[in-house]
């Protein structure tokens, strides 16, 4: 199916970008999310007019992610567990926990923002954690696993 972007979307493409995608990844995530349109001669028209205003839209995004992670960048956050004596914690931290423990501190973070390729976190330690706040803009934090007996 061929989609119009109308933001940028990661390994795919840019605003405005015409792009041929699987029927079933634009009908259930991209257009119900408002990250595309169908590449009709309406949608590419209504696009082109309204082109400004949303690179001006993206933009401001950008902007505010920027922000957000300059007040992120470096921050070290601490959370608590229930561990046994080798360390183990008896759970896990996972990323809703860090976006909790960062909204306490005052920061707004999704916990869809927060990315743990690992999987969530099983012993006690220090672990880096990225923040993926927009498609371009990345904050590195640290958290610090402690756990209580």
């Amino acid at each position: 199916m061929q989609v119009i972007l109308m933001e940028k979307v990661v390994n795919l493409g840019n605003l405005g970008d015409v792009v041929k995608v699987k029927d079933g990844y634009a009908r259930n995530f991209l257009i119900p999310g408002g990250h595309a349109k169908r590449a009709t001669e309406t949608n590419i028209a209504e696009f082109e007019t309204r082109r400004a205003e949303l690179e001006k839209e993206q933009a401001a995004r950008f902007a505010a992610a920027q922000a957000r992670a300059e007040k992120l960048e470096g921050l070290m956050i601490q959370i608590t567990q229930k561990a046994g004596v080798d360390g183990r914690l008896f759970g896990s931290v996972g990323n809703a926990d860090i976006a909790e423990a960062l909204k306490t501190q005052g920061h707004e973070v999704a916990k869809a923002e927060v990315r743990l390729p690992e999987g969530p976190f099983k012993m006690i330690g220090d672990y880096p954690v990225v923040l993926s706040l927009h498609t371009d803009v990345l904050a590195n934090i640290t958290v610090s696993v402690l756990g209580e007996h």
